[in-house]
């Protein structure tokens, strides 16, 4: 049964007021919990193309906007998302202020950890009809956010971490497994599945995205025939993998200008374009603008996002 929203709001609140007290600026900062990530913007961003990795991302404060391929999802404090796979994705704050600023938290994981709780808690029960899709959002619920507001406390008490941390972030993900993304994240851990040699795919471009993409070769590392692995690819990450891999070189080459200054085209050239007008043009499609322009307009927040 689902609870109303009002019987979540205290539990809510006090997410609210735990990031309020642990974030002090703009941006995604890192914490001394491994994986765990809070974030908090005081004012809407533009889109902001980025890499997410397989990660549990919950709003305390503020509503996003998420664009994979031509899906676009939408979330708030109500909802999680998970994302069981590596994707390039748009993300964009639509619901912040000085006075409300948007704040949240993100806990990555591994696949490997996902393949341990299958074997220690057996297989999970979850629906078939569930979304093929590697991005899912869900209502959330009061067992879910209990454990995630206990995980986040303990940065305020440092000395428990060691021992409590690891069976929270264990309880999470049990609790993640069991609801309706459960179906795609037990598919990806399945050695002998479909969705893991995708899963494998995934990885092989996010490794060598620098280097030419021939589909029968990458078909042939994941043993599946081309059309499936282009049908199945699709259905996980909204991409093709030449657009996926695209992105993965847009993207590199971005955040390469911004944290180490490489000019457009020796950044263009050490993602793998051969060339710079190409680079150019694909680069403007995805950023709205070519990369001196680009770079020129971004917000130090912005900035600050990118590089982590």
């Amino acid at each position: 049964m689902i609870r109303p929203a009002d019987d979540l709001r205290p539990r809510q609140e006090e997410l609210v007021a735990l990031l309020h007290r642990l974030t002090h600026e703009e941006g995604v900062r890192p914490t001394i919990i491994e994986g765990l990530f809070v974030v908090r913007c005081n004012q809407p961003t533009p889109p902001m193309p980025g890499i997410y990795q397989p990660s549990l991302c919950v709003i305390a404060q503020g509503r996003k906007e998420i664009r994979v391929g031509d899906a676009t999802f939408l979330y708030d404090s109500l909802h999680y998302l998970v994302a069981s796979v590596t994707l390039p994705v748009a993300g964009q704050v639509i619901e912040a202020s000085p006075e409300r600023p948007y704040l949240s938290m993100r806990l990555d994981f591994a696949p490997a950890q996902i393949s341990r709780l299958i074997a220690e808690a057996g297989p999970f029960a979850v629906d078939g009809e569930g979304s093929e899709c590697g991005l899912t959002i869900t209502r959330l619920d009061a067992a879910l956010l209990d454990a995630l507001i206990r995980l986040v406390g303990l940065l305020e008490t440092p000395q428990d971490i060691p021992f409590l941390a690891p069976m929270i972030q264990r309880e999470i993900l049990y609790r993640v497994m069991n609801g309706p993304q459960g179906r795609i994240l037990q598919a990806i851990a399945a050695a002998d599945s479909q969705d893991h040699r995708i899963a494998r795919a995934i990885e092989w471009l996010n490794e060598n995205f620098h280097r030419p993409l021939r589909i029968e070769e990458l078909a042939r590392t994941v043993n599946l025939s081309p059309s499936t692995l282009h049908h199945r690819f699709k259905a996980v990450t909204a991409l093709s993998p030449l657009q996926y891999q695209k992105q993965l070189r847009l993207q590199e080459a971005r955040r390469l200008m911004v944290t180490e200054g490489l000019e457009a085209a020796a950044a263009s050239y050490r993602v793998g374009y051969e060339s710079p007008s190409q680079f150019s043009r694909e680069y403007s499609r995805l950023f709205g603008a070519p990369p001196l322009r680009d770079l020129g307009r971004l917000r130090p927040s912005v900035r600050n996002i990118l590089t982590r």
